[in-house]
Formats: structure tokens, sequence, C-alpha cells
């Protein structure tokens, strides 16, 4: 006859928070990944237009921050683009895919630099971007 020890409790007890900490871990992923399709229906970065090169400029207003972004004047630096966020800089990255990431979602890639920024205001969650030095 099986008796419950203090042992078994415990690692009963830890196993189904594990369970629950990783289903919310599963959800909260699925939740947040709604903003890395929201841009298919742009046509930025696809060359198939004569005279598209890359990624075309913008500007908007997300979540009360403004997003610019424009292709870099030194072609090469941030993968030829610019991305800012209420004026200051933030870090892009053109991935061999075509995809992009940035310092504030580094393991995330998105379809746009506009798409890279929407992220970034969701992630700062308000907070000011710091410029790297």
């Amino acid at each position: 006859m099986s008796q419950l020890t203090r042992r078994r409790a415990l690692g009963a007890a830890a196993t189904a928070l594990t369970g629950l900490v990783l289903t919310g871990f599963a959800r909260t992923a699925g939740a947040s990944s709604d903003h890395r399709t929201a841009d298919t229906n742009h046509h930025e970065g696809h060359g198939g237009h004569a005279g598209h090169k890359g990624p075309q400029p913008f500007r908007e207003t997300s979540r009360g921050r403004l997003i610019e972004g424009a292709p870099a004047h030194d072609g090469g630096h941030h993968g030829g683009y610019t991305v800012r966020v209420d004026g200051e800089d933030l870090h892009v990255m053109r991935n061999a895919d075509s995809t992009w990431v940035s310092v504030i979602n580094h393991y995330e890639t998105f379809a746009t630099p506009r798409a890279v920024a929407r992220a970034a205001v969701i992630e700062l969650q308000g907070s000011d971007l710091v410029p790297l030095v």
C-alpha cells in the first residue's frame, strides 16, 4: 500500500505548478504572436514592384507612441533601415531570411520594420527606450 509522504506531496505539487506555468507561457506566446502577422497586407520589403528596393518609410502612432522608419542614410547600418520610437533609435537588424529583429524583441522575428516597432512598443509597456551606448 502506497503512503503519501511529504516528498511525494511536494513532488506532485511541483509537477502541477510546472504544468500550470508552462500552460500560461504557451497561452501568452500565442496571444503575443498576433502583432507579427498584422502587417501581412502591407507591401513592404517584397521588392515585387518597380522602384521598391526594401521596406517603405512609415510614421504612425502606436499605443500613444510615435514610431518612424526610413531607409538609413549610410546604407549599411541596421540592415539599411532606421527605426525610431518617440525619436529614440531602436536598433533593428535584418536577418538572412529577410525577417527583422530588434534589441527589444531579439528572439522574435517580424516581417517588416513597422511590425518590429509595434512589437517594441508593446514590450516597452510605456517605458522609455534607452539609447545603447
